[in-house]
């Protein structure tokens, strides 16, 4: 029979191993709590640009991190369209990266079904975490729709040991399970909210639209102390392409030139239908004299080839532009009648290149 002291040894190490076993059952508790915590403030994100404010920064200061990346693959550009038309142009997140594929951007993208865990090498991962300086491993958590890889969260740590190959990786999978499903429900979410913003036949903005914009450009342009023009563009004549050729033509023509407009245009323009044959373009940050060799550009661009109608005849199109600016107060407090006033004048500028002969461009008198 074992003696006292072996018994009592053996107790001893069991005690130890239960121990052990409470603590790393408390710690997989906490850290459940954590992730749990985590998950709700990404599925709390009600819109796309507050979503992925969770997803970087939101993260980076949960997990204690020197950097936290966000790769989406947007081959169509809907995500970074979407984040234009919500006012916050991808470019305003530092940590968002936004790619037509992701090829060649980090080895583990040709196999990334779970989180992968490792050393961080600037020659392997310095594309997708291009700020991660000091970083010395990374976790890589996938972001997937119907078992495509749409992009990945990218942790960033200084510590060697945080992220190896040897961890566990089941939390952060449900972590990219939950990620994956809010960037496709805010997608969506944004594309609905947008619809209502829409002009059906040319698949511009409307009206409404610009109103929105216009007042966000017009703060952010107060807050800068930067510049806010705007083109007002009429086609000429385009009551005779009515009356001509019927409006089934007229619409061929809106939505031709309205192509045509916007092939000119730069991602950071607000381009919206105003009404009828008339559309604006915001052009934020821009001096009069860069928008108007725009606007030339856009004028020539319309004129450039004939239309064809639905009747096999081809008509050639003009159009007249009015262009005014502002340069909103510090103290400015009614935007929106500093924004109606920015119209009005675009539209008086507008009269007067119609005056003066039509297919040209006006300036609005000093």
């Amino acid at each position: 029979m074992a003696n006292i002291e072996e018994l009592t040894e053996e107790l001893e190490a069991t005690n130890r191993k239960l121990e052990a076993m409470a603590a790393a059952v408390a710690s997989n508790d906490e850290k459940m709590r954590r992730t749990h915590r985590r998950e709700l403030r990404l599925l709390q994100a009600d819109t796309l640009d507050s979503l992925i404010y969770a997803m970087t920064e939101g993260l980076r200061v949960s997990y204690g991190l020197e950097y936290v990346s966000l790769v989406l693959c947007d081959p169509d550009h809907d995500v970074r369209h979407l984040l234009i038309a919500n006012g916050t142009p991808a470019e305003d997140f530092d940590s968002l990266l936004i790619v037509e594929s992701m090829t060649g951007l980090a080895p583990q993208y040709i196999s990334l079904q779970r989180p992968w865990l490792g050393a961080f090498t600037h020659c392997d991962h310095q594309l997708i975490c291009p700020r991660a300086d000091e970083a010395e491993s990374i976790a890589m958590i996938p972001l997937t729709y119907r078992q495509k890889l749409l992009g990945s969260i990218n942790l960033c740590s200084a510590d060697p040991g945080r992220f190896t190959r040897a961890h566990a990786t089941d939390f952060l999978a449900h972590l990219g399970v939950i990620a994956s499903f809010c960037v496709e429900n805010a997608v969506n979410r944004a594309r609905l909210l947008r619809s209502g913003f829409t002009d059906v036949l040319t698949g511009w903005h409307n009206r409404r639209y610009l109103s929105v914009r216009l007042s966000e450009e017009l703060a952010r342009a107060r807050r800068d102390g930067s510049r806010l023009v705007c083109l007002m563009l009429d086609i000429d004549h385009f009551k005779r392409i009515n009356d001509n050729w019927g409006h089934a033509a007229g619409d061929v023509v809106l939505r031709e030139i309205a192509q045509r407009i916007e092939s000119q245009v730069r991602a950071s323009d607000v381009a919206a239908r105003y009404g009828g044959e008339e559309f604006v373009v915001l052009l934020p940050g821009t001096e009069v004299g860069s928008a108007m060799l725009l606007a030339e550009r856009i004028r020539t661009a319309v004129s450039a080839k004939p239309v064809d109608l639905p009747n096999g005849d081809s008509v050639t199109i003009t159009a007249s532009i009015g262009i005014s600016e502002v340069h909103p107060a510090p103290q400015a407090n009614d935007l929106k009648t500093v924004g109606d006033a920015l119209i009005a004048r675009a539209d008086v500028a507008l009269y007067a290149a119609k005056s003066a002969g039509r297919d040209r461009v006006v300036v609005e008198a000093a």
